[in-house]
């Protein structure tokens, strides 16, 4: 998908998405926030806790789990760093970094802690 389509095809999974985490009584705190890092599809609080979530979009989940490549996940912590300054407990904050995995039928499967390095 390219241009006007990928893009609106994009806002539609974000928005099933953060539907998603507002059925499990979380708040959408920003959407698509940038800072100097990049930008940010989705953060989202679980009480004090702060969600950083990055979502992609294909055919078929397994095809959206391939899509996020280690340059992106630096950018997002990078980013998620920014916002951090910006929170009453700064980098303290109980953090995590969800990947949510949408469907060509709108289907979204999350995965917590994605960003967890083993």
């Amino acid at each position: 998908m390219t241009g006007a389509v990928g893009y609106h095809a994009g806002l539609l999974a974000e928005d099933a998405v953060a539907e998603d985490y507002r059925r499990r009584s979380h708040d959408i705190a920003a959407r698509r926030w940038r800072g100097q890092s990049g930008e940010i599809d989705l953060i989202v609080r679980d009480g004090e806790a702060v969600i950083f979530v990055e979502v992609k979009k294909s055919k078929n989940l397994a095809t959206a789990a391939t899509r996020l490549a280690r340059h992106q996940m630096d950018r997002i912590c990078g980013a998620a760093s920014e916002f951090l300054a910006g929170e009453p407990r700064g980098q303290l904050t109980d953090v995590r970094f969800d990947l949510a995995l949408v469907n060509g039928i709108g289907a979204v499967h999350v995965i917590e802690n994605a960003f967890m390095e083993g």
